[in-house]
């Protein structure tokens, strides 16, 4: 029963990257022009949403939001949250309207298909290399000073035990927030590691619960305040998960 399942699971998680792989190449064409030009960018935004979305219904799994606010069309965010699977990526950018980059590590570059537009369109970073992520906060000032947002999973990592948040958060996106006056934009995503972890056997179609929490204002703060915007963020995250109200 045990290698039954197992193989249920393993054929469950090449359809995952099936659905990754096939809406772009049957899109390819249209993606490939929407990446020419940076002012083109929004229209590849929606793009990646549909993406996103094909996927994540298309492992059964529904979305279910809890918004404390909505967020301002065109208006600029930092946007944070948890970071325990792949489909943190999908379901990012199904909950968000607001034209945002991703900075993400190097490593999905290499994802057949998939990587090709992503380091194309994402900010990518490699965590062992200094010189690297202070490429990341030019590129990222850049994005935002064009009137993008920028996502940002803060752990610098991912759990990789049974917990769904780790104890501290990198600094550099709330430095990012405070030099360029946005607000941060928390956010608690509750089910991805069940529903699709890094372990290979981890995997299940169900129900996906995001807590949109009330964003952090930046514009009164200093440089020196960054440590203490970066606590209140991953108290507020690291609440809601320990104490659901989704």
């Amino acid at each position: 029963m045990k290698f039954l399942k197992y193989i249920l699971i393993a054929l469950y998680r090449i359809w995952f990257y099936i659905l990754v792989t096939v809406p772009i190449l049957v899109l390819f064409p249209i993606l490939l022009i929407s990446i020419l030009k940076e002012k083109w960018y929004p229209f590849f935004f929606k793009l990646a949403k549909i993406w996103g979305t094909i996927i994540l219904y298309g492992m059964g799994f529904t979305p279910k939001i809890k918004r404390e606010t909505k967020y301002i069309k065109g208006k600029s965010y930092m946007f944070v949250a948890n970071h325990t699977s792949m489909t943190d990526i999908m379901l990012m950018l199904y909950v968000v309207n607001n034209p945002f980059v991703f900075v993400g590590k190097k490593e999905l570059a290499k994802i057949p298909v998939f990587g090709f537009f992503y380091k194309r369109t994402c900010i990518l970073v490699d965590r062992d290399n200094p010189k690297s992520r202070m490429e990341v906060f030019k590129r990222a000032q850049q994005k935002l000073n064009s009137g993008l947002s920028v996502c940002i999973f803060p752990e610098g990592g991912v759990p990789d035990d049974y917990s769904v948040l780790l104890d501290t958060f990198k600094d550099g996106a709330f430095r990012l927030a405070i030099d360029h006056n946005i607000p941060i934009a928390p956010m608690s995503f509750h089910d991805n590691k069940k529903r699709f972890s890094y372990s290979f056997l981890s995997a299940s179609p169900g129900k996906m619960r995001v807590k949109v929490h009330e964003t952090l204002p930046t514009k009164i703060l200093a440089m020196e305040d960054r440590r203490m915007l970066n606590h209140t963020t991953h108290k507020i995250i690291k609440d809601e998960l320990s104490n659901p109200t989704v």
